[in-house]
């Protein structure tokens, strides 16, 4: 086993540990002050910045267990605005999002326009935008960093099927873009918002099969214990191999997401088409492994009160985050199309 294989497998443990102990359902509040006394909010902040300087696989690794006990709250999307101060040199902002002040993001790349100086536009689903201080902002031109209460902006609450999540429209109308504080400009914009695609559709992918990994788990457990025709269901050949093709298809998919994060290990992965392909595949698991698992579980599966739900509720939300399968799988295509044509 490599350095990097035990690296992760401890951070995993750690972070199994630090979560699992309250299960599903933890309230929002403890989960990051958990985060934040661990100094996990650092975790891809080079040490010269006062981080931990563990790079994207590490990173992986929280989001991964975070997607397990469908933890709440807006940690993706702040990681996201870190990752942004980080490229832009902010420490100042930096030592506050690191500290626990929530600083948030659009979790569907959503753009504002400019115009003589205001912005305007709607932002959607920003994750928890009602307790946030700051506001990430993408423009044609450039990258701002916005106090939420700036003149101009309204949040509005956006009802959710996956009530683990609380997501809000942010309206812009005339606010002053002088309110804000420039990460990038028109020469680094661009750049920039691609390596924050790629740094939140990887965090989504990681999440999608941390969900994944709990809800297979789940359904293998329950298998073992619950006796029909006083046998368990597990020794019922066309379960087992249900339950074989699902362990499979996310095994494959789990190889892909630590591949994909050990590629950053030498130079940031800033590729969003990749990472967006990544997502789509991850989101598309997910899905598949909680509809099978409400199915493993029968008719208990199909209820309220029982914990599959809530799986395949975040799965579908997944699904939609970052840009549907539709539209990365194609972009893809068309890069690879691309990459063929150029060598043939």
């Amino acid at each position: 086993m490599s350095d990097d294989s035990i690296g992760r497998a401890e951070l995993q443990d750690a972070a199994r540990k630090a979560f699992g102990e309250g299960g599903l359902g933890q309230d929002p509040a403890t989960i990051w002050d958990l985060i934040v006394e661990m100094g996990w909010l650092g975790m891809t902040v080079p040490e010269e910045l006062g981080g931990l300087g563990l790079g994207a696989e590490a990173q992986g690794v929280i989001h991964f267990e975070l997607g397990r006990i469908l933890a709440p709250g807006p940690v993706a999307a702040h990681m996201m605005v870190i990752e942004a101060l980080v490229k832009a040199g902010r420490q100042d902002l930096i030592e506050r999002a690191v500290a626990g002040e929530l600083m948030t993001g659009s979790l569907r790349f959503a753009t504002a326009t400019e115009a003589g100086g205001t912005l305007s536009g709607t932002l959607n689903a920003v994750p928890d935008a009602d307790t946030a201080s700051e506001l990430l902002v993408v423009t044609d031109s450039r990258v701002l960093l916005l106090p939420i209460g700036t003149n101009g902006i309204t949040l509005t609450e956006r009802p959710l099927w996956d009530k683990s999540r609380r997501l809000f429209d942010v309206t812009l109308s005339g606010v002053s873009a002088d309110a804000g504080v420039e990460l990038a400009g028109s020469n680094t914009a661009s750049d920039l918002v691609a390596a924050l695609k790629a740094h939140l559709l990887f965090a989504l992918s990681a999440d999608s099969l941390g969900g994944a990994e709990a809800a297979l788990d789940m359904s293998v457990e329950y298998l073992k214990t619950r006796r029909q025709f006083d046998r368990p269901l597990a020794m019922f050949q066309a379960l087992k191999h249900r339950a074989a093709d699902m362990k499979t298809i996310l095994a494959s998919a789990e190889a892909l997401l630590w591949t994909h994060a050990s590629e950053g290990r030498t130079a940031p992965v800033t590729q969003p088409v990749k990472a967006g392909a990544l997502k789509a595949h991850a989101a598309r698991v997910y899905h598949a492994i909680t509809e099978e698992a409400v199915q493993f579980h029968g008719g208990i599966g199909l209820t309220e009160e029982h914990q599959c739900h809530l799986y395949l509720k975040r799965a579908t939300l997944n699904e939609a985050l970052g840009g549907g399968a539709d539209l990365w799988e194609e972009q893809a295509g068309r890069q690879i199309a691309a990459a063929l044509l150029a060598t043939a």
